[in-house]
């Protein structure tokens, strides 16, 4: 990575890290080696991933039950499931503008691998795995509860504890072995006060479902209700999309 869209990327993050070899590595995908002459052993951010993983997991439960010292463990993993699932951590990774940086291999980024959801999500993990390295549990976490806890305070938390058709629809789209999905905004109107939104989810890139509702959050769970429905008519096969 060059040094200017090292500080550009850091900026992004709100984090300069001592050894900027981390954040290098953090952004570089498998795909890499094997298409770009690359020399030496293979190289990649997966190891990263897994730590990420473990960081995140760690830092939303800390906050889970301290915020939260009276629901039921049922709800704390609930709660957890939703904010650090793959769809969330792939939306974070796109407002943080990761895709742009990834280091890809020539035939992953043709074939759009900078928006594909698991590979952005998979980033976000690096990334917090990267700065807990670089400087230690905390510089990590805090990163985490700014990038992720903040926000999904600022949306209400308490709704996560229940199920929901979108906790449903993650669980359908495990096992149908299809990548986690997004939720995207297509459309608002109404006045400020009364406004209604369109949100519309989609899987690899492709409509599934779309739905109005007047938050986002009712849209998008109207919409999970919906894409469940339309994987249902599919069919329960392995690697199937609504048509």
């Amino acid at each position: 990575m060059l040094p200017t869209e090292r500080a550009e990327l850091e900026k992004r993050l709100g984090y300069s890290f001592r050894d900027p070899s981390w954040l290098d590595l953090a952004m570089t995908h498998s795909s890499r080696f094997g298409e770009s002459g690359e020399s030496g052993a293979p190289v990649s951010n997966e190891r990263l991933e897994l730590l990420g993983d473990s960081v995140i997991g760690l830092a939303v439960t800390d906050q889970l039950t301290r915020a939260f010292p009276d629901w039921s463990l049922g709800q704390l993993n609930r709660a957890k499931a939703q904010l650090v699932s793959a769809g969330p951590l792939a939306s974070l990774a796109r407002r943080l503008g990761l895709g742009n940086f990834l280091l890809l291999g020539t035939g992953e980024d043709r074939t759009g691998g900078r928006e594909k959801p698991r590979l952005l999500a998979d980033a976000y993990e690096a990334v917090v795995a990267a700065i807990y390295r670089d400087g230690g549990p905390e510089s990590a976490a805090n990163f985490v509860l700014r990038t992720l806890w903040d926000p999904a305070v600022a949306d209400g938390l308490e709704s996560l504890a229940e199920p929901d058709a979108k906790s449903a629809l993650q669980e359908r789209l495990r096992e149908l072995q299809l990548d986690p999905g997004e939720y995207y905004l297509v459309a608002s109107s109404g006045p400020e006060h009364q406004r209604t939104f369109r949100i519309e989810f989609r899987v690899a890139g492709k409509p599934v479902a779309s739905a109005e509702g007047r938050s986002k959050k009712q849209a998008e769970l109207e919409a999970a209700r919906l894409a469940l429905v339309a994987f249902e008519k599919s069919g329960s096969g392995k690697n199937q999309e609504p048509q």
